[in-house]
C-alpha cells in the first residue's frame, strides 16, 4: 500500500514537471517539411491550416504601455478558398493625442521551388493605410507570390496606451490549428478579470506570480493543440458567442491611487452618471426644455407623450452610424447639426422624456455583432450601444431613435441580444430582452401563363418590423447590389425594380418579370410548379450532425407566399396539388399550403409561422421536419391540358 501511494505521488510529481517543461512564446523553427504537406490531418478539406498561432499581451510596468505581440504561421492548401489569409489588416486605435503604434513587423511568403525553400519578404513600404472610422486606422499588407502549398508567416507588435483595450482572442477560428497559445503578463498592481467561453480545455495552463524585469507580475498562459476549425450552424446570428475564446477585462489599477474599473453594475452606473460624455450630457436639461415640442406637454397619457417625443427625435435627427455609449461631439452639437452618434440621439430622447415628466433612463447593451455580455463579470467595455427606456405603468418600454422605421419595443435586429442593463439614477437593473414583436415577410406574385410556355407578371417583396429595418440597412449600404440579388437568387429577368420605405415603416420592393424557363412544354401539356420561383429549393434545416447551438431568428416571424396565376384560355388543370397543414403540439411552428381555383385563375398560398424569436437546440428536429414538409409541398407541379 505504501509503495502504491509513493508511486502515485511520484507519478503526480512527474506530471507536474512535464507540464512545467512546456515552453510558451517559443515558436518552432521554420521547417521545410511544412512546404511539402498536401493536406491537413485535422481536416483534409481545409483550404488552410494554422501551424503556429501565438498572442502575447504584456504591460510594461515602467511606461504603463500595453504591448500586443502576434506571431502566425499558416499553411495554404487552396489559395482560392483561403482569401482571409492572403491579406493582413492591423487596426490601430487613436483618441485625441493618444494613439497605438505599429512596432516591429516581419512577414514572409515561403514557397518550395525545385526542392529549395524560397522566402519572399513582405516589405513594410508596401503597406496601405485606410481609416475605418473616427478612432480606428487600418494598416494593410498583402502577401506576395502566394500559391497552393505556400506557408505564410508574420509577426508584429502594437504598442498601446490603452490598458483597457486588450482584444478578445479566438481559440476556435474557421481554420484548424496545430498549436494556439495565449499569454498575458501584467504587473500585480494592475488586475484583470480573465473570461473564458466555449468548450475547449487548454492542453497547457499556467497561472502564477513571478518576477519579470525586476518587478512582480501575474502571468496567464494557455496553450491548445490540434484545434479543429469551428463548424458554423445556420440560424445563429453571432457564433462568436459559442466559440472558445479568452478575454481580459481591466479590473483595477493601483499606481498612485487605487482605481476600480470592474466591480458591479451599480458602481459602473454611478461612474457613467459622473462621466462628462454620458451623465454630464444628461444634465444639460436646458437643451431639452428649449426644444420641447409644445403640443407634447398638453397630452394626457404617458404613452402618448413618450411616442410623440420619440417620433420627434426619430424624424428630426439622423444617425451617423457610429455606435458607442459615450457622446462624441455632444448633444448641443446634435441639436445644431441634426446629426449624431447613437449615444447622442438616444440620450437626448431620454432628456426630453424626463423633461416631460416621464420616468426615463438609459439602457446600455451589446449589439449582436459585438457579442453577448457577461452579466456576472460587469465591465463597461462589454457594452457598445445605448437605448432609451421609459417606465409606463410599471413596464419598461424601449426606444431606439437611430432607426427611422422603429417604434416602441420595435427595435432593429442588432439590438436584440438577450440582455441589457438599465441605469436608473440610484441603481442598475439587469433586464432580459425578449423580442415579442412579430416581423413578417409577404411575397406576392401576380402572373399570366402564356400558351407559348412563357410567364410574365409582377412581383412584390415586403417586410415589416425588425426585418424591414434590416433590409433597409442592406439597401442603403449598396442599392445596386441589393437590387441585383433578385436576379441572382431567382435567375429571373426582373425589370423596373423599385425599393422604398412605406409610410408605416414597412420596406417593399416591386418589379416586373418574364421567363421562358418556368414551364416544360410536353406535347399538348404545360408542366409547371405553381409556386414559380418562390418554391423552396431545399430544406434550410439540413444539418445531419447533432445540433449544438440555439436557433435564433431575431424575431417571431410569419412568412406568406401568395401566387396568383392566370391560366391560358382553353386550358384546364389535369390534377390539383394537395393541400397541407402541419404544426407542433405547442403551436410554436406551423406551415400550411393551399391551392384554390377561381375561374381561370389559380391562387396558391404558402404560410409559415414561427411564434418566438429563438429556440433551444432541442427544437431542431421539429424545424427540420416542418421545413421538409414545406419543401415537398411547394415543389408540387401541375399539368395544364388544352381542352
Amino acid at each position: 500500500m505504501k509503495k502504491t501511494i509513493l508511486l502515485m505521488i511520484c507519478s503526480a510529481n512527474l506530471m507536474i514537471v512535464q507540464a512545467q517543461k512546456h515552453e510558451f512564446l517559443n515558436p518552432p523553427k521554420f521547417s521545410d517539411a511544412d512546404l511539402s504537406k498536401t493536406k491537413s490531418l485535422l481536416d483534409e478539406n481545409a483550404p488552410a491550416e494554422i501551424l503556429y498561432k501565438s498572442v502575447y499581451f504584456m504591460i510594461d510596468n515602467s511606461t504603463g504601455n500595453l504591448h500586443k505581440k502576434y506571431y502566425y504561421r499558416v499553411k495554404v492548401y487552396d489559395k482560392d478558398k483561403a482569401e482571409d489569409w492572403l491579406n493582413l489588416e492591423v487596426p490601430l486605435y487613436q483618441s485625441g493625442s493618444d494613439k497605438e503604434i505599429l512596432g516591429k513587423f516581419k512577414a514572409f511568403t515561403y514557397n518550395l521551388e525545385n526542392g529549395t525553400t524560397v522566402p519572399v519578404k513582405v516589405e513594410k513600404s508596401s503597406q496601405y493605410k485606410s481609416k475605418e472610422n473616427k478612432y480606428i486606422n487600418l494598416t494593410k499588407f498583402a502577401f506576395p507570390n502566394v500559391k497552393n502549398g505556400s506557408v505564410l508567416e508574420y509577426q508584429y507588435e502594437v504598442i498601446s496606451p490603452y490598458l483597457f483595450n486588450i482584444p478578445e482572442f479566438l481559440i476556435e477560428s474557421d481554420t484548424p490549428s496545430l498549436y494556439t497559445e495565449y499569454v498575458l503578463d501584467a504587473p500585480i498592481n494592475i488586475s484583470y478579470n480573465i473570461n473564458y467561453t466555449g468548450g475547449l480545455v487548454p492542453k497547457h495552463r499556467v497561472i502564477e506570480e513571478k518576477s519579470v524585469f525586476g518587478s512582480q507580475y501575474k502571468t496567464y498562459r494557455f496553450a491548445y493543440e490540434n484545434v479543429k476549425g469551428f463548424k458554423p450552424e445556420k440560424f445563429v446570428r453571432n457564433d462568436r458567442n459559442f466559440r472558445t475564446k479568452v478575454s481580459a477585462e481591466l479590473h483595477s489599477t493601483n499606481f498612485k491611487e487605487f482605481k476600480l474599473y470592474s466591480s458591479s453594475w451599480d458602481q459602473i452606473s454611478k461612474r457613467l452618471y459622473e462621466n462628462e460624455y454620458f451623465g454630464d450630457e444628461l444634465k444639460k436639461t436646458k437643451l431639452a426644455k428649449d426644444n420641447m415640442p409644445a403640443e407634447v406637454l398638453n397630452m394626457k397619457s404617458d404613452l402618448e407623450k413618450a411616442n410623440a417625443l420619440f417620433s420627434y427625435v426619430q424624424k428630426t435627427f439622423t444617425w451617423n452610424k457610429d455606435k458607442g455609449i459615450y457622446t462624441e461631439d455632444g448633444i448641443k452639437k446634435l441639436v445644431e447639426t441634426k446629426v449624431g452618434n447613437a449615444a447622442e440621439i438616444n440620450l437626448y430622447l431620454i432628456m426630453l422624456l424626463r423633461e416631460a415628466g416621464l420616468q426615463a433612463d438609459p439602457m446600455i447593451i451589446s449589439t449582436v455583432e459585438h457579442g453577448m455580455i457577461n452579466l456576472v463579470s460587469p465591465n463597461v467595455s462589454n457594452m457598445n450601444f445605448v437605448l432609451a427606456s421609459v417606465n409606463i405603468g410599471g413596464q419598461y418600454r424601449m426606444y431606439d431613435a437611430t432607426s427611422k422605421q422603429s417604434s416602441i419595443d420595435e427595435l432593429p435586429l442588432r439590438d436584440w441580444n438577450q440582455y441589457g442593463v438599465l441605469l436608473t439614477k440610484t441603481k442598475a437593473i439587469q433586464l432580459q430582452m425578449e423580442n415579442k414583436k412579430e416581423s413578417n415577410t409577404f411575397l406576392t406574385v401576380d402572373a399570366k401563363v402564356n400558351e407559348d410556355g412563357t410567364i410574365s407578371g409582377s412581383y412584390s417583396d415586403k417586410d415589416t418590423g425588425a426585418f424591414a429595418m434590416y433590409v433597409k440597412d442592406s439597401y442603403d449600404e449598396n442599392p445596386e447590389k441589393y437590387k441585383k440579388q433578385y436576379k441572382e437568387n431567382f435567375s429571373i429577368d426582373f425589370t423596373g425594380i423599385d425599393s422604398k420605405v412605406l409610410e408605416n415603416g414597412e420596406f417593399e420592393s416591386t418589379m416586373k418579370f418574364s421567363s421562358s424557363n418556368l414551364i416544360d412544354k410536353i406535347g399538348k401539356k404545360l408542366i409547371i410548379n405553381p409556386m414559380l420561383f418562390l418554391s423552396k429549393v431545399s430544406n434550410e434545416f439540413d444539418q445531419t450532425e447533432d445540433r449544438k447551438y440555439p436557433i435564433d431568428f431575431g424575431a417571431p416571424t410569419m412568412k406568406m407566399k401568395k401566387v396568383i396565376l392566370e391560366l391560358p384560355e382553353g386550358y384546364v388543370i389535369e390534377e390539383m396539388p394537395k393541400n397541407k397543414k402541419i404544426r407542433t403540439d405547442d403551436k410554436e411552428i406551423e406551415f400550411s399550403y393551399a391551392v384554390e381555383q377561381k375561374g381561370n385563375k389559380l391562387e396558391i398560398t404558402s404560410y409559415t409561422k414561427v411564434a418566438s424569436a429563438d429556440y433551444p437546440k432541442e427544437y431542431y428536429p421539429a424545424f427540420k421536419q416542418i421545413w421538409g414538409v414545406a419543401s415537398k409541398q411547394e415543389n408540387q407541379v401541375i399539368s395544364l391540358v388544352k381542352k
